[in-house]
């Protein structure tokens, strides 16, 4: 099988080789059982901030008058009327069948109020309003089994389910189809692309392998989690795709250097010892700043937010776990098979251009020679492309979100249609003092009701309508009043999400001689947006404060970080301008399939920024990590720039192509949001790939020149005592700034017995191909380092 033949410490490693893949598939089988049933598991909202307003005053609902916000509507539909005797005794049996179940409350219905604003215009319809109470994971629950009984319901009647505690309901439902979609989308494109970069089936499906046990391995962890906390269903979508994409991402570093050490000369063993001390390390530190991007999102109190930080962190982790583990193991064994399986002239892999002669080093010297004027084209470009972000108006999801085929989507477009008086966006304004009196409770009806947009308010003293009372109380509205507390049911005369938020403002903006909580649908998305806005300040410190130091550890340098933070930030410029100019503005609807709300969902900007930032930052660091190889080799910081984008550019690329591919998947998605994903994600990685990587970085470098390796003494001791490196310590060649250089890879010595004799050799092949480097680099700068 190998060059190492008969010896022991060989033998040892491959027998331990296969011990770590049988770990690795009994983890992998337990983990995808349980995760089997991870969506029986996870909530469809998450978009609420427990800690607000709005969920004040849905507790005292729940504790004080056992009620909640109504968030379930069943539209009856009948051939007759709806004042039909048969159609009323059917209704009237639904209505006693709703309020005998558990955790279902305050059923109201045309049946029993005969209010009209329950009954359609045609009379051929009527609604059953009530509210579900207890976790959105017992909502679920509930709306799955109300459901269900109304698929085999018999009679005269035709039910639909709608309401907010559907729109979830269907909305967990919609992404296990959309995650089932987007892995069917994803993983034929990643072959293909798989088999152009590596030329053969056996190397092109080890990514693959790979993404497939860490997915599995994730959504199983994910399924363990839930046992300890809530998780909503986005943390799924992120664990699918974002698995697919670091893991294949991964292996590709991992197998291309694999590939070339055996091209060296070495064998299966050597070879994997050296990957794993450059490639492998490489990964671990890629995977830490992707953990820490995603872990800013852990600052939101909103469980959306913070589910897909669970899982982010859970899936960077694990990604690159198996990418260190089974990846390496499965190389061990294969060994020189990994090239089997060409597919033909046409995909062998085609010789790297000598030194100096690459594209990428062509487009490094030529933008080096202008950097100021290209740099400043660039910059302004990418915000040009931002500017519409500066337009943004954040929303929630609601029902037009999810496709037309969802019933919750159909119910609430049929009652807009339908019914000329609905009180779907009803919001309520409770009082948990009861020193309030009837007296009190009047005033401050008719002060509400006063206000525009409003069109009714209904209380324990009666129903009011601009200012005045509009009928007496009856016995329903003995329900607005409890032992120690009231609430005020005010309905809206508008459905628009930003009115109705204008009205939360105004409701809150009245003079009470107490405590006043408004809660609704419309509340809770106020309050959301303001507990993003609270959060983001936070978040962003944590992020950018420990991207800073990681890159210092790895850099040794102050000015480095801040550029990579600063560019990697200017990378997704374009990605918030094409977020309002396609998702809210509405360009592009008909190509992707979605319906125009007007606004952008609050947790988009947020989500994307956190994985789009971190897998910027994870580029920026396989770049400035070649560079500053390069700069320690040759001591030049044009030569650097030049060389290490080159010598890193090619599988750089070839990530960012892969991954953009699987990022594509959330396009294949239902659900305008998601969407987003797929669109944001994919231009992130190219425009960091190609305008930042390729103009930006070699610009602001040149321009810096060697201040860009720069540190304070103190900051250069701490560095020599705790720094990171991908492959040792040595003693620098070069260094004018007096800060304490890294060695490259190809500087350190091997110590594994098994490889020492191939490094020796290659270590002389590449020290003739770094002089050839430097002569062509020197003939391109006319002999000098460019001052433009």
């Amino acid at each position: 099988m190998t060059s190492e033949g008969d010896d022991p410490v060989f033998e040892f490693t491959e027998r331990r080789s296969r011990w770590v893949l049988g770990v690795f598939a009994v983890l992998a089988l337990v983990l995808g059982a349980l995760s089997a049933t991870l969506f029986d598991r996870v909530d469809g909202g998450g978009y609420t901030d427990p800690g607000s307003e709005s969920s004040r005053a849905l507790t005292v609902l729940r504790e004080e008058f056992g009620q909640g916000s109504p968030n379930l509507v069943l539209l009856v539909q009948t051939e007759t009327s709806v004042d039909d005797p048969e159609t009323i005794s059917a209704a009237t049996a639904l209505v006693a069948n709703l309020r005998e179940r558990g955790g279902v409350t305050d059923v109201v219905s045309y049946w029993t109020t005969h209010q009209p604003a329950l009954r359609s215009v045609d009379g051929k319809q009527g609604l059953i309003v009530a509210s579900v109470l207890g976790t959105e994971r017992e909502i679920d629950d509930t709306v799955t089994e109300i459901t269900n009984d109304l698929s085999r319901l018999e009679g005269p009647l035709t039910v639909r389910v709608g309401g907010f505690a559907m729109l979830m309901h269907e909305t967990v439902l919609q992404s296990k189809t959309d995650i089932a979609r987007g892995e069917a989308i994803a993983f034929p494109l990643t072959m293909i692309a798989l088999l152009f970069v590596f030329g053969g089936l056996v190397a092109a499906s080890l990514p693959l392998l790979v993404a497939v046990v860490t997915v599995v391995l994730t959504m199983g962890a994910l399924w363990l989690l839930t046992l300890i906390i809530p998780l909503s269903v986005t943390a799924t979508n992120v664990a699918t795709l974002l698995g697919l994409g670091l893991a294949i991402d991964y292996s590709l570093l991992i197998v291309n250097r694999f590939r070339d050490e055996l091209a060296a000369g070495r064998g299966p063993a050597g070879a994997v010892a050296t990957t794993m001390r450059t490639a492998g390390r490489t990964v671990a530190f890629s995977a830490l700043t992707v953990a820490v991007a995603l872990a800013g999102l852990l600052f939101f109190p909103l469980l959306a937010i913070r589910s897909m930080g669970y899982a982010g962190i859970a899936v960077a982790a694990l990604a690159a776990l198996v990418a260190l583990t089974v990846l390496p193991a499965t190389l061990l064994l294969l060994g020189g098979r990994v090239d089997k399986g060409q597919l033909g002239w046409w995909f062998l892999r085609s010789p790297r251009p000598a030194p100096g002669e690459g594209a990428w080093h062509k487009l490094a010297t030529a933008v080096m020679r202008k950097p100021l004027p290209i740099g400043l084209a660039v910059a302004a470009f990418l915000l040009l492309l931002g500017a519409p972000f500066l337009g943004v108006k954040l929303g929630f999801p609601d029902e037009r979100t999810l496709p037309a085929s969802m019933t919750s989507r159909q119910v609430t477009e049929i009652i807009q249609r339908d019914f000329s008086d609905s009180d779907q966006h009803t919001l309520v304004a409770v009082l948990p003092d009861s020193a309030y009196s009837a007296a009190g409770l009047d005033a401050l009806a008719r002060e509400i009701s006063d206000l525009d947009d409003v069109r009714r308010v209904d209380t324990a003293t009666g129903s009011y309508a601009q200012g005045g009372l509009l009928a007496e109380p009856t016995a329903l509205n003995a329900r607005f009043r409890a032992e120690r507390a009231a609430y005020l049911s005010i309905v809206p005369a508008t459905g628009d999400s930003h009115a109705l938020a204008a009205l939360v403002e105004q409701v809150r903006a009245v003079p009470v001689s107490s405590e006043l909580l408004v809660g609704g649908v419309a509340a809770a998305n106020v309050d959301s947006i303001a507990a993003i806005e609270d959060a983001l300040p936070w978040a962003l410190t944590f992020v950018i404060v420990l991207m800073l130091i990681v890159l210092f550890l790895l850099t040794g340098s102050v000015v480095l970080p801040v550029l990579a933070v600063i560019l990697s930030a200017l990378s997704l410029t374009a990605t918030f301008g094409a977020l309002v100019w396609i998702f809210q503005d509405g360009h592009l609807s008909g190509l992707l399939g979605f319906t125009v709300t007007g606004d952008l969902s609050a947790t988009v900007p947020v989500m994307l920024f956190a994985a789009a930032f971190g897998l910027a930052m994870d580029y920026q660091v396989f770049l400035l990590s070649r560079i500053r190889e390069e700069y320690d080799r040759t001591g030049k910081n044009e030569t650097a720039v030049a060389l290490g984008l080159e010598r890193i550019g090619r599988i750089v690329t070839a990530a960012a192509i892969l991954i953009s591919l699987v990022f594509l998947g959330f396009l294949a998605s239902d659900i305008t949001f998601m969407k987003a994903f797929g669109i944001g994600l994919p231009l992130a990685v190219i425009v960091d790939a190609t305008l930042v990587r390729g103009f930006l970085l070699p610009a602001a470098m040149k321009l810096l020149g060697d201040a860009n390796w720069y540190a304070p003494d103190f900051l250069r001791r701490l560095h020599d005592r705790f720094g990171l490196d991908e492959g040792g310590r040595a003693l620098p060649v070069h260094d004018p700034l007096g800060v304490t250089g890294r060695p490259s890879v190809e500087e350190i010595v091997v110590v594994d017995p098994l490889a020492r004799a191939e490094e020796a050799r290659a270590e002389a092949a590449r020290a003739e191909e770094n002089a050839r480097a430097d002569a062509e680099l020197t003939r391109a700068t006319g002999g000098r380092e460019s001052t433009d």
